[in-house]
């Protein structure tokens, strides 16, 4: 087994994609968390060299129509991965799981039948501060790790092309 194959919490580096286009979609609600999400994979695509020619951002109203939006950009033909990140957060209704589950459903069909890789960048969560957390707080910032993902899966991608 290689040294690469062994997790040794270090941070691997991600593969270049020549002219690599991506789409983030984020969701206005609870854009206190949205934008937190965004500002963290925008950082990742700087960080890594990408220019803003090559990373579009949409926004739509919540989570339940991310997948129409991850859909029509798949349908454009213009990107190798998309993003959607959005932040559903449990109250007192049965909402919370009808939403949930819908986007998770919806996102799951398209990456099983289409060639685009949508990364999912929806926090669940029971409150407001477990998304806090998540979005740049004191477990990270989703948004990056699913632009990082998203890299990974367009070079993944390219990779099985070539077979």
């Amino acid at each position: 087994m290689s040294t690469n194959s062994i997790q040794t919490g270090l941070r691997q580096a991600l593969p270049r994609v020549d002219g690599m286009r991506v789409a983030i979609v984020s969701t206005l609600w609870n854009s206190e968390v949205t934008d937190r999400l965004l500002d963290g994979a925008l950082g990742v695509f700087k960080a890594e060299g990408f220019d803003d020619s090559q990373i579009m951002t949409f926004h739509v109203p919540g989570a339940v129509e991310l997948t129409f939006a991850a859909s029509q950009l798949i349908e454009s033909e213009a990107f190798e991965a998309i993003i959607v990140l959005g932040c559903v957060i449990r109250g007192g209704t049965p909402h919370f799981d009808y939403v949930c589950q819908s986007v998770t459903q919806g996102i799951t069909a398209l990456n099983a039948d289409c060639d685009t890789p949508v990364i999912f960048g929806v926090l669940t969560v029971d409150k407001l501060q477990d998304a806090l957390d998540r979005a740049g707080g004191s477990l990270g910032n989703k948004g990056a790790e699913a632009a990082e993902a998203a890299i990974r899966m367009a070079d993944f991608r390219l990779k099985v092309a070539d077979l």
